[in-house]
């Protein structure tokens, strides 16, 4: 028999050398097909459902690390109040001026100002760095933000007042510099392990990285607790009132402050150098720069933990401007934004994630940058002299964080994939708004212990609940081109409602207090406070009803795009012994959904067709029987309809037999109505140009080797087809 003639299409392709068991090479699987929609979406395919590895702990650690420093700076200025106050505003206050004392205590704008001050930053930062990602892209801003915390964190620790600045006005300016940078690492963290994850443990990756947050809370007040007690022989011979800190005192104070808050500029240090060198979001290239060889060499580099993927820059411009253009992802414009979110279905998304990211914030950050006072109104921060009173704060603080906030947070880790984000959230605003309803309204007859009792349940209903789900649902339900900014958007708002807090909180909290206070009598108004975010609460839990549920669904299908059938079992990696298929069924760390995929039966499989475990696999259109495996005739069943041509095979399964072979033909491999653009002929139809080359075709040819005894099915490309003919 003669060789079959050429391919229409050349198949000189680019191929990239590697790829081994342990990492498999994506790139060179689908450097055939021609469709640049279904190449994207089979190339995302591998993202989303490679099983649980090292690479996605890696992206958790460098993204954990970062949320870490995040937190250990937001929350450790809650632990050093105290200690600026006694060294900076002691002595008499001097009316009509700034430089005088206050009596060793911060004053309240002072204190409302500094820890308002970093939640303005990261407004900015939020707003500006989600943006630059969805326009630059995500690796070029991932480290900036890194570097501007680390900066400001070390500025910070090193300020000091002089007759042109006060103590205030640097604290001010280096915490919105830092909160910058803390903006920036909410929408690139949370977008970047998005990108980067499998399906199915897409969620908890990302509560993962925000659990760093409970991290970063636990470390802070571990830190202040082990400085507290190496100034122990300074501290200790005070008195309860921070205007008795003497000389020795103020001294001791000052280096304790300064190291807490150093401290947390120095994990980020470790995370710098792995963030500015990750490879860029696969999605990012295909979506927005339209690149399609280089999406699938990064998604490469990706699993083999190297910087980016290598192409040849020849291959890479001639592929991006000859099919580049035919993604039908649409490009981000304010025409294109106003088309999108003017649907009120994609408008609701967007309000719902703002709206309870806002609500939230007002009572999270409202009660957890004042978690000393409402210790002292327990009675558990006051102390006989300074020392104890610094002490019980930080072990306070750390009582705090183990009961409620860790359990949360890892609560949310392992049942976010199970039970659902969206249910989850109404889950955790609904009990914070039963809490704080008993603890305002029964403020007067609740014990110590049932306050503390009652303070520890909320902090677990906030990490197991909204604080980690307003986290996670922005960075996956909108659509590529503007995931980040969305993502941005809403973090600012919350961080919008932390502002308003801080702002109604500190006067609220101080209203009505008595000097030297001890206990209840020190926030005689916290009942009210309870009130307020008990509303706030509610409210939360009423649009939490808008935002979608996204467990279990691929990033693809949130941003509503259309799915192409795909079995459920295929894709490009296989396995070469039974252990192995076996493993890859029940690994209880597999992947998820591939993109853009769905699972419908597909024709070609049966129970008794032949394949890998009975699943039978698609041949291609111009099988010769005589390199098919042999097997068993098959009836025709009542629903078929035969051809007399043998074309009708447009979404059906042509079967047949032939010297004990079986033929099966299939045309899912091609988008229905879309356009190769390599074919002479018009759009779809009968009559339209044919799939393109390798796009799903295939052909299966039986191996009778003694050692293939399992009767595995080889699949060869369409253009090897000649090659094999006799």
């Amino acid at each position: 028999m003669d060789y079959l003639p050429d391919p229409a299409i050349p198949m000189n392709l680019p191929r990239t050398i590697g790829g081994n068991a342990a990492f498999h090479n994506f790139h060179n699987d689908y450097s055939h097909v021609q469709d640049p929609n279904l190449r994207r979406r089979l190339a995302l395919s591998e993202i989303d459902k490679v099983p649980f590895g090292w690479y996605h702990v890696r992206a958790v650690t460098v993204a954990g690390i970062g949320f870490f420093t995040d937190s250990y700076d937001i929350f450790a200025i809650n632990l050093v109040t105290s200690t600026l106050g006694m060294v900076f505003w002691q002595g008499e206050p001097i009316p009509g001026s700034n430089s005088g004392g206050n009596y060793g205590v911060l004053p309240m704008q002072v204190n409302t100002a500094i820890k308002a001050a970093t939640s303005g930053g990261a407004v900015i930062g939020q707003l500006g760095f989600g943006w630059l990602a969805d326009v630059v892209g995500r690796r070029k801003m991932y480290g900036v933000e890194l570097a501007i915390i680390i900066t400001a964190t070390l500025a910070q620790s090193l300020s000091a007042p002089s007759q042109a600045v006060t103590m205030t006005g640097l604290l001010i300016f280096w915490r919105v510099i830092m909160g910058i940078g803390i903006g920036g690492d909410y929408p690139l963290s949370a977008v970047i392990t998005s990108e980067f994850a499998p399906t199915r443990w897409r969620g908890a990756m990302m509560a993962a990285v925000f659990s760093m947050q409970g991290a970063g809370q636990f470390a802070a007040a571990l830190v202040a607790l082990v400085t507290t007690i190496c100034f122990k022989g300074s501290f200790i011979n005070t008195k309860t009132a921070f205007s008795s800190c003497d000389a020795a005192c103020q001294l001791a104070g000052d280096r304790s402050w300064r190291i807490i808050i150093g401290f947390g500029g120095l994990p980020a240090l470790f995370a710098l150098y792995y963030r500015i060198t990750i490879p860029e979001t696969p999605r990012y290239t295909f979506d927005i720069k339209h690149d399609i060889e280089k999406a699938q060499a990064d998604i490469k580099a990706y699993v083999n933990n190297q910087k980016e993927g290598d192409v040849d820059p020849i291959s890479q411009e001639q592929t991006k401007q000859r099919i580049g253009h035919k993604l039908a992802a649409p490009r981000a414009s304010w025409g294109d934004v106003w088309g999108y979110f003017s649907q009120w279905k994609n408008f609701k998304v967007i309000f719902g994630t703002t709206s309870a990211w806002f609500f939230l914030d007002l009572a999270f950050y409202g009660l957890s940058l004042n978690n000393s006072i409402v210790l002292n109104v327990i009675g558990y921060t006051h102390g006989s002299t300074i020392y104890h009173t610094l002490r019980n704060t930080a072990i306070g603080n750390l009582i705090l964080v183990c009961a409620g906030s860790l359990p949360g947070y890892w609560l949310s880790v392992i049942t976010i994939d199970t039970i659902g984000r969206k249910t989850i959230q109404i889950m955790g605003f609904f009990f914070l708004t039963i809490i704080f309803i008993i603890i305002g309204f029964a403020y007067d007859s609740l014990s110590e212990g049932g306050l503390l009792a009652l303070y520890i349940l909320a902090q677990l209903f906030f990490n197991f609940g909204p604080n980690t789900t307003t986290f996670i649902i922005p960075g996956e339900c909108f659509p590529t081109r503007y995931r980040s900014t969305g993502h941005g958007l809403s973090a600012a708002c919350g961080k919008i409602g932390a502002i308003i807090a801080q702002v109604i909180a500190q006067p609220v909290l101080s209203k009505g207090a008595a000097k030297n206070c001890i206990g209840k009598e020190c926030a005689p108004w916290l009942n009210h406070l309870m009130q307020i975010f008990a509303l706030f609460m509610l409210c939360g839990t009423l649009v939490s009803f808008l935002v979608p549920e996204t467990k279990g669904r691929t990033l693809e299908e949130l941003a509503g795009e259309g799915g192409m059938p795909l079995d459920s079992h295929s894709g490009s990696l296989t396995h070469n012994n039974r252990f192995g298929r076996w493993w890859a069924r029940h690994n209880p760390f597999r992947g998820g959904k591939p993109a853009g995929f769905t699972y419908t039966k597909s024709p070609n499989l049966g129970p008794r067709s032949p394949g890998i475990l009975g699943k039978r696999q698609r041949v291609g259109i111009m099988t010769s029987p005589e390199l098919l495996p042999k097997t068993t005739k098959r009836k025709r069943g009542k629903g078929e309809k035969g051809n007399k041509n043998g074309h009708g095979r447009t979404k059906s399964d042509t079967s047949g037999s032939a010297n004990g072979y079986s033929v099966s033909v299939d045309s899912y491999g091609r988008i229905p109505g879309q356009d190769d653009g390599f074919g002479t002929g018009g759009g779809g139809g009968s009559g339209g140009a044919p799939p393109g080359w390798g796009a799903g075709w295939g052909v299966q040819r039986g191996d009778g080797t003694p050692e293939r005894r399992d009767g595995r099915v080889e699949s060869i490309m369409l253009h090897d087809v000649g090659k094999l003919l006799k």
